[in-house]
């Protein structure tokens, strides 16, 4: 008798019926997406700013390196700060943390990965790291001057935009 209870247990462990991943017709919230990240893009950056005045490195760099996309390359010639460019890389910057958000929220409703906090935060670092090789191996491919933002903290920057959004998504998503 006890050793059926464990057999139970197991077989819940190893095969939950109530989580499974595999792809179900289930509409994400496309508002909490958008939300979410428009969040993470704005926490991404903070943290971006935050870690070139520690390192010393020009905070206005990578501001330039993102408005070039709208504004076009001479921006990358010009040094210090400038309202245009700040504006250019605001204005790319929260578009493109807001898509990404919502094609996040897109893969994470239908395949439930938002069952769990914990799910949520793997499902997140994998879109990042991959939202990561796709900014800066394909997208460079057209934009050769993003190739000067590869990196670690780059990295590690797309990862925690990846979790924070799938972690806002997760909290915030009616049912």
């Amino acid at each position: 008798m006890e050793l059926h209870g464990i057999e139970s247990y197991l077989q819940r462990i190893l095969h939950p019926q109530t989580h499974s991943h595999r792809w179900t017709a289930r509409e994400p919230d496309w508002v909490v997406g958008a939300l979410a990240g428009f969040a993470a893009g704005g926490i991404v950056m903070v943290l971006e700013l935050a870690f070139a005045a520690v390192a010393g490195i020009d905070p206005w760099r990578t501001p330039r390196l993102i408005a070039a996309l709208v504004l076009g390359d001479p921006v990358l010639q010009v040094g210090g700060y400038s309202m245009a460019v700040v504006v250019g890389a605001l204005a790319v910057h929260y578009f493109l943390g807001t898509f990404f958000g919502l094609v996040l929220a897109g893969l994470m409703a239908p395949f439930r990965f938002d069952s769990s906090i914990a799910m949520a935060l793997v499902a997140g670092a994998v879109f990042g790291a991959l939202l990561y090789l796709f900014d800066f191996y394909v997208m460079a491919s057209v934009l050769p001057w993003f190739t000067e933002l590869r990196g670690w903290t780059t990295v590690l920057g797309h990862v925690v935009f990846g979790m924070t959004a799938a972690l806002i998504y997760r909290v915030l998503r009616r049912r």
